[in-house]
């Protein structure tokens, strides 16, 4: 028997030198492939994380006189602080005179009641205003809680954008009108996966008011 424990006798108790070889050198030749194998592995799936870590891209510039106004929302990711909107989500987004922009959204819930609220966005990159905070919570005057809100995505006409989080944890298709036709939202789905997210994550929201 080999010293390694790899190479046994045979039946007539004897087992060639070069057989002892050939084994021994076929075992430490799996040995390195599965070394081989699980170190791609592991290369893999850090560039994953670090691609999943690296955070959306924004548009370069957004003018936010023409950005503010009605924007109706044709799909999100699911969350939980619009867990009770069923239907007719819209946002509408007006300057003030402080730089900063009130934000009112509405939606329908299950008993077919308008659920509002009011918020305040802050641009925290004025280099291209792509990268903004929204916050809906106040105490004694006070915004608190500040969320991320980026747009990743924008028509030429300021007609949809997709607007994400540095986390893609959230993210929501909005337009102008109610519906988008299936080219641009095409598009946009195509703009999201290069941004690190899955469309199939977005779920469309009906509107039934005209």
């Amino acid at each position: 028997m080999a010293a390694n424990g790899l190479c046994h006798d045979d039946l007539s108790g004897t087992r060639s030198a070069h057989n002892c070889s050939i084994l021994n050198h076929n075992s430490f030749s799996m040995r390195i492939g599965l070394v081989t194998t699980v170190f791609w592995v592991i290369a893999l799936l850090c560039v994953g994380v670090l691609a999943q870590a690296s955070p959306p891209t924004t548009v370069e510039r957004v003018d936010l006189q023409r950005y503010v106004g009605t924007w109706f929302e044709i799909a999100k990711i699911p969350n939980w602080f619009q867990r009770n909107c069923v239907a007719n989500t819209s946002a509408h987004y007006s300057l003030r005179d402080d730089g900063r922009i009130e934000v009112v959204n509405r939606c329908e819930d299950n008993d077919g009641m308008i659920d509002a609220a009011t918020g305040i966005a802050r641009v925290v990159d004025p280099q291209s205003n792509a990268k903004l905070e929204v916050s809906f919570f106040k105490l004694f005057g006070l915004s608190l809680f500040w969320g991320d809100y980026w747009i990743l995505d924008l028509g030429e006409q300021y007609d949809y954008v997709v607007v994400g989080t540095p986390s893609r944890k959230y993210g929501w298709i909005l337009s102008r009108s109610r519906e988008l036709k299936d080219a641009t939202l095409q598009s946009i789905h195509t703009r999201l996966r290069s941004a690190g997210y899955d469309p199939d994550a977005f779920v469309m929201t009906p509107h039934t008011k005209r």
